[in-house]
């Protein structure tokens, strides 16, 4: 089974290069998504998150008893140390639920080729557990332009979140491989293609891990 990380700064088109992966035949799963879950209430984060946060986040707990994730999101991205401590409390969980998810890959599909999609794999130092790293990433105007209309952001919030990440020019000296969205649809699409078919080649002659 193929390892990949699927990485990039927030807004550079990861969900559309994981949604070509999947039709042409890759497990994906998306890290956004599982931090999500774990911190779902009787999960351990979502206490621990709680306890931590609550005095600087009014209203962090909703009506129907969730965490309210976009005001936690607006603090934490102006605060960059309690951002790193909400990281220190969700991604051992998300990890291990990834580990989880590997394992029934590997049970069902063991020449399998896996994606994770995580925006900090490299801030994590998790890219380490893949084999290959593949780093998406678009023109700087066009990122801001788009997290401003996907999340109806001004533009001084968008570029907050935006720098709170590292640098793209910094992710990409970590890339095995990269995929520039900055074109169209079809364009992205191209160049997904050819890079899936690229690891099939190298799965097919790398020694299958469980």
């Amino acid at each position: 089974m193929l390892r990949v990380g699927l990485t990039g700064g927030i807004a550079t088109g990861k969900s559309f290069v994981s949604s070509v992966l999947r039709e042409l035949g890759g497990e994906v799963i998306d890290a956004d998504q599982v931090a999500h879950q774990v911190i779902e209430p009787g999960q351990p984060a979502y206490d621990q998150i709680i306890r931590e946060f609550s005095a600087d986040v009014p209203g962090l707990v909703s009506e129907t008893g969730t965490i309210d994730r976009a005001r936690l999101g607006a603090f934490v991205f102006s605060h960059s140390e309690r951002l790193k401590q909400l990281n220190a409390i969700v991604h051992p969980q998300v990890f291990a639920a990834q580990e989880k998810w590997f394992a029934e890959v590997a049970a069902r599909n063991p020449g399998a080729i896996v994606f994770v999609d995580a925006a900090l794999m490299i801030e994590t130092g998790s890219y380490k557990r893949f084999d290959k790293v593949v780093v998406v990433y678009c023109d700087p105007q066009l990122q801001l332009e788009r997290l401003m209309a996907r999340n109806n952001l001004p533009r001084e919030a968008a570029q907050a979140r935006i720098a709170a990440q590292m640098p793209t020019a910094e992710k990409l000296k970590f890339a095995d491989y990269t995929i520039n969205t900055s074109g169209s649809f079809d364009e992205t699409r191209e160049q997904v293609t050819q890079l899936y078919f690229k690891l099939k080649e190298l799965a097919s002659v790398t020694p299958q891990q469980n």
